[in-house]
């Protein structure tokens, strides 16, 4: 199981970084979030994505506004849920997950 990190920092417009205990560090932004949202709305749409790239995408919330992570709460201590300026807050992000998606590692 992964460990938690030691320092989080949410920047509402650019995106969230983690120090981890082991010294790394990640920064995931704001889009990439939201796209790789472990909610079960934004894994089927993923699916739907990978079985057919030409899938239409629903429409964003229309306002013209950039996507912003409004704020992260703690989930118990092995998790944080990020809500969007687009409404959604479904998504769980446990740190394992976290380290799955980290941009920074190919």
């Amino acid at each position: 199981m992964t460990r938690g990190p030691r320092h989080i920092h949410l920047d509402r417009a650019r995106g969230l970084t983690l120090q981890w205990d082991d010294e790394s560090s990640s920064f995931y932004p704001v889009e990439h979030l939201r796209k790789y949202s472990p909610s079960a709305e934004a894994r089927q749409l993923r699916e739907e994505l990978e079985q057919n790239p030409l899938a239409v995408l629903p429409a964003s919330s229309g306002t013209g506004e950039t996507l912003q992570a409004l704020n992260a709460e703690l989930v118990g201590n092995y998790a944080l849920r990020i809500h969007f300026s687009d409404g959604h807050d479904t998504g769980i992000y446990t740190w394992e997950y976290l380290r799955t998606i980290d941009p920074g590692i190919d």
